[in-house]
């Protein structure tokens, strides 16, 4: 009984602590080799407000962090960091980064996947060929169908506005906030 009820309780506490297993663009580009996953990757910035209530509140949400982990390789990029990256042959890096410096130019890897704006999600098919892009703070019921459509590759069948907005009503959420 007492590994029962010690089970359940670590159960929950893992649940409601759930996590998104963020790697670097590196380390999931490696991995795709691997398992082709897609990859969705989190542009952010460490003063960005509405990136730190999505990290809490989106991607914190277990049903979505288990989802992610799931069915994709999650990237967080800092659109102002100092992180190399090599990506489809080009190599990118911030140049003008500077140390201790609360603000810092845009990365030329956000530029290259033309992030304008933080927070911004981008996702990769399989091959590491850009799919879409979402800008801004989206909640963890917003996100939701999004990830179901890139994940099941329904996104391929969408083609107007209308079968947009159908998709959205016959995609049955799970989700309680």
């Amino acid at each position: 009984m007492k590994k029962l009820i010690t089970s359940l309780l670590l159960f929950c506490f893992s649940f409601g602590f759930s996590q998104v297993q963020w790697r670097t663009m590196d380390e999931a580009l490696k991995l795709q080799k691997q398992n082709h996953k897609k990859i969705l990757i989190d542009f952010y910035a460490t003063w960005c407000g509405p990136c730190k209530i999505m990290e809490k509140k989106t991607y914190g949400h277990p049903i979505i962090s288990q989802y992610i982990n799931d069915n994709f390789l999650a990237v967080k990029f800092d659109t102002e960091g100092k992180e190399s990256v090599t990506y489809l042959g080009h190599s990118f890096k911030n140049t003008k980064y500077k140390e201790n410096k609360s603000r810092n130019s845009l990365h030329e890897f956000a530029e290259y996947m033309n992030i304008n704006s933080v927070p911004s999600l981008v996702f990769l098919d399989e091959k590491s060929n850009p799919i879409t892009i979402l800008n801004g703070l989206l909640t963890a019921s917003e996100l939701e169908p999004y990830l179901n459509l890139i994940n099941t590759n329904e996104f391929k069948k969408i083609k107007t506005r209308e079968e947009w907005d159908n998709y959205q009503k016959k995609f049955k959420s799970k989700l309680k906030e």
